[in-house]
């Protein structure tokens, strides 16, 4: 492997020369940026594990009223990235985002794309466009890049969410703004997506024109998820149950940004996961069991933990029951690993 020069072994004068000029040398710093073989990588291995995470969440709900808050969110941020940065993997922000009884997060919109996976509670919906979806346990809501979105919370005891954006992706491209509105007037009185896309394969046709919709479908619930793994466990018997959430018009991933699928493991199994370039989330649905990375990392998971783990990585998942199967519902960079061409 080729020695490179170091910064200090530049006269003084010169490198004030360069700083005045806004210059840097590349030299110094290339194998930093350029390492051989495997990037260098911040994301780190953790488990943000629900029990721990939900009294913490629920005093935010004592401390702060929904008018001083906007998003009442505390922000999964992964220490590798630095707290601050609020970032989960490099492109990936994540929170978890509390509503109470009779509470309304207002009405704004945002380039960030997002999707909410539903962890506790019932009675709350969220409108995006006029949509009103419905959020249940292990739900997908898709409120994508510029439509108007708020959430309401007509039930019994908090309502609990993952928020999962591409923030830093848009906060490092300069492009990461929102915009507050009015209250939305539902345009009817269920979500419309759901109605028209509610099965696989099926779109509508009769007196029907092709929106052209980022996002035709807007909640993707999850008995259906889990149903269609549960039948694909009758036929196959061995190997990875895991599907991919897509644009049902489109066949494409969920955003151009992060794409979204879900994984069954049976009961007692081991898998190991194809390895891959990009860093990945994992979130408990259901069960309890472990993620291996590298062979040596072990993170043990129940229902409700949220778990990342980096990119280059040799990632194995263990289901702990013997009787039950386990549901993990997972997020990746790979859509913009594939359009950049490096996935």
């Amino acid at each position: 492997m080729q020695t490179l020069g170091t910064l200090e072994e530049l006269p003084k004068d010169y490198r004030d020369q360069l700083e005045s000029k806004n210059l840097v040398p590349l030299w110094p710093s290339m194998r930093a940026v350029l390492p051989y073989n495997v990037p260098s990588r911040k994301t780190t291995s953790l488990n943000w594990d629900f029990e721990t995470l939900r009294p913490l969440l629920l005093k935010a709900g004592e401390l702060t009223p929904m008018e001083k808050a906007e998003r009442r969110v505390l922000v999964l941020a992964n220490p590798g990235h630095g707290l601050t940065n609020m970032q989960a993997t490099p492109s990936i922000y994540m929170g978890m985002q509390l509503i109470l009884p009779g509470e309304t997060a207002p009405n704004h919109r945002h380039t960030p794309n997002a999707v909410r996976i539903i962890v506790e509670g019932e009675g709350a919906y969220t409108t995006v466009n006029g949509e009103p979806c419905r959020m249940d346990r292990g739900d997908l809501i898709l409120t994508p890049s510029g439509m108007w979105h708020e959430h309401h919370h007509e039930g019994d005891g908090p309502i609990v969410w993952l928020d999962v954006l591409d923030l830093p992706l848009c906060y490092y491209l300069e492009s990461s703004w929102a915009i507050e509105g009015e209250p939305q007037p539902n345009k009817r009185p269920s979500d419309k997506s759901f109605a028209e896309y509610s099965a696989a394969g099926i779109v509508p046709s009769i007196n029907y024109s092709r929106e052209k919709s980022p996002a035709p479908m807007l909640r993707y619930p999850w008995d259906k998820t889990r149903n269609c793994l549960v039948e694909m466990s009758k036929i196959y018997s061995e190997g990875l149950l895991r599907i991919s959430y897509i644009n049902p018009e489109t066949g494409k991933s969920l955003f151009p940004s992060i794409g979204f699928g879900a994984i069954m493991l049976r009961p007692g199994e081991t898998i190991t996961l194809p390895k891959r370039t990009t860093a990945c989330i994992f979130h408990v649905v259901e069960g309890d069991g472990q993620v291996v990375v590298d062979n040596s990392n072990t993170i043990e998971w129940i229902e409700k933990d949220t778990v990342s783990v980096p990119g280059y990585t040799n990632i194995t998942l263990i289901n702990k029951s013997s009787g039950s199967p386990a549901f993990l519902i997972s997020a990746d960079e790979e859509p913009l690993h594939s359009y950049l061409g490096i996935y």
